[in-house]
Parts: structure tokens; sequence; C-alpha cells
């Protein structure tokens, strides 16, 4: 679906908080940017979010002499209000933000708003973690960015790469769709944002970014890693809850495939389930060497599984049993958390009987027994995994080989 841009076709938010030092400078650049590089119809809008220095006498200003830029003013704190108060009462038919420092290029723009003017994708955003992205940033920012979106992606089993930079642009419609279910209004806003639009079957497109960071940023990176976590935690839930409609997004919005993907075979789901067992046996084994000294048998055998156990499940979901989409993600998952404690149990068991029978027994025969449990356990997992998590419905199998038929169908005719 191509957009019209009979009216407004691009709004750009900057949300501020207290940035008079470097607001005009940056409302000036990016105009200007725009106004020779953007063929589209542009505006510009200053999100104030209840800064107490001279920001809205200088948000005001800008937008009564500057053509194409407007102010809005709200008297709460939080980037996330900033953007949804902006976003809700625009006309435009693609909605972007950037950071007002401009630490990205802004010779990313062309490229982050093409896809969603065209109609190709939904969500479009910037990764400083691409492998052609060049990022200049201290080495204590890099590894909380890079361990952040490394557990997003392992706890949440989503595809982009970078949650959290200051550079995303979304069309209208969609944003009208998501923003009522997204409960979040600071920092962490985007990040829920992404993971609902993916659930609902949404494209996202990620482009390469230039970013350099702004050494003057007041972000408390430790309290935002700490309210990012909490907010993690609280979207697993409401998606297991169902509190969250995807599917009805997905119905309505979602880029379905054409035919739906058939199930392995039952040897082919042995040999696919081999595999991933043998890699997660060997997760296993190097995180438990990992974790044994520093926190003992114990706690680095539950530790070392947990966090296998997580990707295993995601794996075996996609690989072994050809599930893909929202469908049910989170429940299953939460299925995958139950068949891992029955693992659990079982490893530590052995370890039990181990220490009762040899109590001097060496960190190495240690690893033998649990590795033997595991294989145990991986086998019950196989059996668990197959009937209960992720077993398909008779209605579910008969409708998709009717979907099939259909498909195959068409093309002959």
């Amino acid at each position: 679906m191509k957009l019209s841009h009979g009216g407004l076709a691009l709004e750009i938010v900057v949300p501020v908080f207290n940035e008079e030092s470097v607001l005009e400078k940056s409302i000036t650049e990016l105009a200007n940017y725009l106004h020779n590089e953007i063929s589209v119809t542009w505006q510009i809008t200053i999100a104030d979010n209840a800064s107490t220095d001279k920001t809205p006498v200088i948000g005001a200003s800008l937008a009564g002499r500057m053509p194409n830029v407007a102010y809005r003013r709200l008297d709460v704190k939080g980037r996330g209000w900033a953007l949804r108060d902006a976003w809700s009462s625009s006309d435009a038919e693609v909605l972007a933000y950037v950071d007002v420092d401009l630490s990205t290029d802004l010779a990313a723009l062309p490229p982050l708003v093409a896809p969603l003017l065209s109609g190709h994708s939904d969500i479009s955003i910037g990764t400083r973690l691409g492998q052609s992205s060049r990022v200049s940033r201290g080495p204590q920012r890099e590894f909380i960015s890079r361990s952040y979106n490394f557990l997003l992606k392992r706890t949440m089993q989503v595809r982009f790469s970078d949650a959290q930079c200051g550079f995303k642009a979304i069309r209208s419609d969609v944003a009208k769709k998501l923003l009522p279910h997204v409960e979040d209004n600071g920092w962490f806003f985007d990040t829920e944002l992404l993971i609902i639009a993916e659930r609902s079957g949404l494209r996202i497109h990620e482009i390469p970014v230039d970013w350099v960071d702004d050494p003057d940023s007041r972000v408390d990176i430790m309290q935002t890693a700490a309210d990012d976590i909490r907010g993690l935690i609280r979207v697993a839930g409401s998606l297991v809850k169902g509190s969250i409609p995807v599917q009805a997004i997905y119905a309505e919005l979602g880029r379905r495939p054409m035919v739906p993907q058939s199930r392995p075979s039952f040897f082919g789901q042995v040999i696919r389930f081999g595999v991933v067992g043998a890699i997660s046996t060997v997760a296993f084994a190097l995180l438990y060497v990992l974790f044994q000294e520093p926190l003992g048998a114990q706690p680095a055998n539950f530790l070392a599984l947990l966090l296998t156990a997580v990707g295993n499940t995601a794996a075996n979901r996609r690989f072994t049993f050809g599930m893909n989409g929202p469908d049910r993600l989170f429940t299953q998952q939460f299925q995958g958390l139950v068949v891992f404690t029955l693992a659990w149990s079982i490893t530590s068991s052995s370890l039990l009987i181990l220490h009762a029978s040899a109590p001097h027994s060496s960190s190495t025969m240690e690893l033998v027994t649990l590795t033997a449990a595991n294989i145990l356990a991986t086998l019950m997992r196989f059996v668990m995994l197959r009937i209960w998590v992720f077993r398909v419905p008779r209605t579910d199998a008969a409708a998709g080989r009717v979907g099939i038929s259909g498909a195959q169908t068409a093309r002959a005719s």
C-alpha cells in the first residue's frame, strides 16, 4: 500500500526536557536538512515534556518565526508522554522522532522514512549495532547497550537489533493501533512499542546509522536499565495473559505468509531436536564451568539450565517444530520453563545423589554426572515439547492442509 501524500507526509517529533543550550541549534540544523533533502511535505514538532529552564521560551520562539516548526508542551515529564501526545495529535502519514542532540547522522533520515512512505514497511528504526554502523561512544555505554539488547533478544525472542536508538519512524495508521496498548511513558516506550509491533506481525525495517555519543547526556543509565528490565517482565506477563490483543492487530495489519508453513516429519523433528539438544548440551557445559567456581555446583547448574532453556525453547519452536509468528509464543515459552523445571529436578537430583555417595567428588565428576542427567532430561524434553508445548490441534492441522491444497490448486489453474 503506497501512501497518498496528499496532505502532510512526514512529521518529525523532537522530545525535549531542559534543552535550552542545544535546542535552537539542533532545530535549525534539522530544518535546513529537511528543506534541502526531503521532497515530501514535512513538519518539525518540538515536544516539551515539563521543562523548567528556558526551553519553552525558545521552543515557542522557533515555532513563531520558522515555517514548518510547531511547539507543544506537556506538564508531565517523560519521553513516552511527549511522543504519545504529539503522534496521537498528528495528521501526518508518517511519524518519526529524533533525539534533540542529533547524535544520529541525519543522512540516515531519507532511508529511515522511505519504506514507510512507500507502504513497504510499518515501522523503521535506526540501529547502532549493525555491521556497517559507525558508532562513537564510551565502553560503559557500549557494554550496557549490547547487554540490554542481547537480553531483549533472548528473553522476548525479538529480531530487531537496537531498541533504544533515538531515531525511529512509524506509519500513522499503525501508531493509532499500537499506542493504546503501550503502557510505559518513559524510556521503555520504544522497546514496548517494538515488541508489540513484532508480535502483531508488523514489518520492522532497520537501517545502520552513524552515531556519536552526546557527552552531556543526562540519562541515568543504571536507573534506566532497571526500569527497562521491570518493563520487560511486565510486557512478558501481559503477552502471556493475552491482555495485549496481538492477534486482533495481526489480523488487521499483520503481513501474513501466503501459504501456511509445513510441519517437519517426526523423523525430521528427531534429527532437528538432536542438533538443538547437542548445541544446548555444549552450551550448558560451558556455562556450568563458567559459573561453578564463583557460585557453587547447584546455583551454577540452575543458572546454566535457565539460560539454555530459553534459547532451547525458541530454537525448537522455529527449527524443530516449524512454528513462526506470534501465535501462543509466550504461552509456549512459559510451558518451556515448566519443562525446564522438570529437567532441573532431574539434574539436581543427580547432583544430590552424587554428593551423598561421593562427598568429595571432583568438578570433573560433577560435570560427567550432570551431562548424563542432561541427556536423560533432553529425551524427556523432546517428548514434552512434542505432545504438550508445540502440539498442533487437529483443527489447525486440518486448516493448514486445506490452505496448502488450495494454494496448490490456484497455482495449477
